[in-house]
């Protein structure tokens, strides 16, 4: 399950990337941050310390965040995306995190924000999304 931030441009370019890119149409299922299937499958302890941009949900029940959300997502996309997280996951995780939160930080500016626009879905990919 990937929750993306319903309000970042940035994190619905994600989206669209990872429906292009997924060969099998079944990698991820996809939710906002603000919706309630947030809230129901994520226990409320850990809601507070999760930042506000992508967040995975495991087959196995982990929390992703950051860059390891980021690299479990480009492994699940297979082919060349593999190879580039196999890459990228050689640099120590504390300098990922720090540009992923960079990158984060200075989101809403560079890329904008989607407050009052919702993305039309094509009907094939809707069964994907959840509220």
């Amino acid at each position: 399950m990937l929750f993306y931030d319903g309000h970042c441009a940035l994190c619905h370019r994600t989206v669209k990337f990872v429906l292009k890119h997924d060969r099998s149409g079944k990698a991820f299922r996809f939710a906002p941050l603000q919706g309630p299937t947030f809230q129901a499958r994520v226990h409320a302890g850990e809601l507070a310390s999760l930042p506000e941009s992508i967040v995975v949900l495991t087959e196995q029940g982990l929390l992703l965040v950051r860059s390891n959300a980021f690299l479990h997502i480009l492994r699940r996309l297979g082919g060349g995306w593999k190879t580039l997280a196999g890459a990228v996951a050689v640099i120590p995780r504390p300098l990922r995190d720090a540009v992923y939160d960079l990158i984060a930080r200075v989101r809403y500016r560079v890329f904008g924000t989607r407050q009052d626009w919702c993305p039309v879905v094509p009907p094939d990919l809707r069964a994907r999304f959840d509220p």
